[in-house]
């Protein structure tokens, strides 16, 4: 599971407050971060890429065949989708962590809480991982949607 997260470097951006849940700023200055984190996430064993069921058009959803996804169902937003990554110019990913892992994310500065998730409507795990700016920041996103994938796939204990 995730473990020794640095904090980000650098202010919050800024994000919308509700629905769309987008990023509004400190995007990366080109693809190449989104290319190695899509190359990263690529690995991960049974994903399959789908359109997302909930997301804006042209968001790219993290999904699991129904055998794969034997985590509890509040790892999941929709369905066996337990993440995705929206198109450019936002870069940002909502994802679905356990909470206790959702609220260090938070805290290290790399994610901000679903608008719905803070009115109750949804897990309080439910995130937005804010867009890579480089390559470093590419891999350490990786390790956190490899947590939700760990979420989505290991049943509870």
């Amino acid at each position: 599971m995730l473990v020794d997260l640095p904090a980000r470097g650098g202010a919050r951006p800024r994000t919308t407050p509700s629905n769309p849940h987008t990023q509004l700023d400190q995007q990366p200055d080109d693809d190449r971060p989104r290319r190695l984190l899509e190359e990263r996430l690529a690995q991960l064993p049974d994903v399959v890429w789908r359109p997302s069921m909930i997301s804006v058009p042209g968001a790219r959803a993290l999904t699991l065949p129904e055998d794969a996804a034997q985590g509890p169902p509040e790892a999941f937003m929709i369905g066996t989708e337990f993440a995705h990554l929206h198109p450019a110019p936002d870069h940002s990913l909502h994802l679905v962590l356990p909470p206790d892992v959702a609220s260090r994310v938070i805290e290290t500065g790399w994610a901000e809480q679903h608008p719905i998730a803070r009115r109750g409507l949804i897990t309080s795990g439910a995130v937005m991982i804010y867009a890579p700016r480089d390559e470093e920041e590419a891999e350490l996103v990786s390790q956190i949607v490899t947590a939700a994938f760990e979420y989505a796939t290991n049943p509870p204990a």
